[in-house]
């Protein structure tokens, strides 16, 4: 399994739909460098659990875009294990984040130990699990 993460910050929006516009454009830029990988797939799946109307309208117009064969499945993370794997990678992420500008929170240092714990048993296997352009999609 592989994957990618985005992220932004709100504050710099100061519109919600030049926030809208940085993802989309992030997200069609990360389909556009990929696009033999994906479609190499009979079709596409994209899971998203409904949270934000502005989200659930970028995916569905930004893979229809580039896709003729995309399906999106509103899902209910406790239902799906890959779901909920995706949830920790982003989770990790922000984790990364608030490490690298040392803004890592009393519970994330409880439950991490140290900043060297966080950083090799938990990112640095992250670091593998990045798509990238080389990727093949498993036989």
């Amino acid at each position: 399994m592989t994957y990618q993460a985005f992220s932004f910050r709100k504050r710099e929006f100061p519109e919600r739909l030049e926030l809208k516009g940085a993802l989309s454009r992030a997200l069609a830029q990360f389909l556009r460098d990929n696009a033999a990988y994906f479609l190499s797939f009979d079709h596409v799946i994209v899971y998203y659990d409904n949270g934000q109307a502005d989200i659930t309208d970028l995916l569905n117009t930004t893979f229809n875009g580039f896709f003729f064969q995309i399906e999106i499945r509103l899902v209910a993370p406790a239902n799906y294990r890959l779901f909920q794997v995706a949830d920790l990678y982003c989770t990790l992420e922000l984790l990364r984040i608030k490490l690298n500008e040392n803004r890592l929170s009393k519970s994330d240092m409880y439950f991490f130990g140290t900043r060297r714990r966080l950083q090799k048993d938990y990112l640095s296997r992250l670091d593998h699990k990045l798509l990238h352009h080389s990727d093949k999609p498993l036989s």
